[in-house]
């Protein structure tokens, strides 16, 4: 028989991570007046810059649905557009902690490390399709033994990566199920993923032929 099954995943184009510049550690501006033959400089900091700098240095509690606590730079945080989200709505606040009922403390504790590790080198791009079923070849070292993990813990990352909207880690995790199925016939992919084939040998028929363009893709 034949099992159909499509896994998809998206690739966006990873910005590199934010680096500080002296020039805009204390960003000014300098005008010049001219009073009974006198030249003046007056220099204007920026004050919104300077806040926004102090802003981003601080850190932030994540915390899991068990109550665990995680302290994060914003910067590393913000790699959730859900936290994002949430604390851009309550800028005037000063939010110290974004709850995540949805995620396990594991879990967040893999999320976190994979955000923190990220800011400091970002992840390759993901070719689509995948160009190899060993992930070492799609991915950094580091990021291929990230998801060298339980299937269990895989796909629960797959699930907090979506929640938190967070899409390099989205792309690695399903890019990672892409690669356990490369090359597999679908008793393999069974096989690997514990399914129970419950088909009738007609149902299976009816199945081929309802998706029958897939094969032809």
């Amino acid at each position: 028989g034949t099992t159909h099954i499509r896994i998809s995943y998206r690739i966006s184009k990873q910005q590199p991570p934010r680096q500080s510049h002296p020039s805009i550690l204390h960003p000014t501006r300098t005008t010049t007046t001219n009073t009974r033959g006198q030249t003046t400089k007056i220099t204007h900091i920026n004050n919104n810059n300077i806040f926004k700098m102090d802003v981003e240095e601080r850190n932030v509690n994540l915390v899991s649905k068990e109550g665990d606590t995680y302290e994060v730079p914003v910067a590393v945080a913000k790699m959730s557009e859900l936290v994002k989200s949430m604390m851009d709505e309550d800028a005037d606040e000063d939010v110290s902690e974004i709850p995540l009922p949805n995620v396990k403390a594991a879990v967040l504790t893999k999320v976190v490390e994979f955000c923190n590790h990220y800011i400091n080198e970002p992840m390759t791009d993901i070719e689509k399709p995948l160009k190899s079923s060993i992930m070492a070849e799609v991915v950094q070292k580091w990021y291929a033994d990230f998801v060298h993990v339980e299937q269990v813990l895989l796909f629960e990352l797959i699930l907090a990566a979506n929640y938190m909207d967070i899409k390099p880690l989205l792309d690695l995790t399903c890019a990672t199920v892409a690669s356990m199925i490369k090359g597999k016939t679908p008793e393999e992919i069974r096989q690997t993923f514990n399914i129970t084939n419950d088909f009738s040998p007609e149902e299976e028929a009816q199945v081929r032929e309802e998706n029958k363009w897939c094969e032809e893709a």
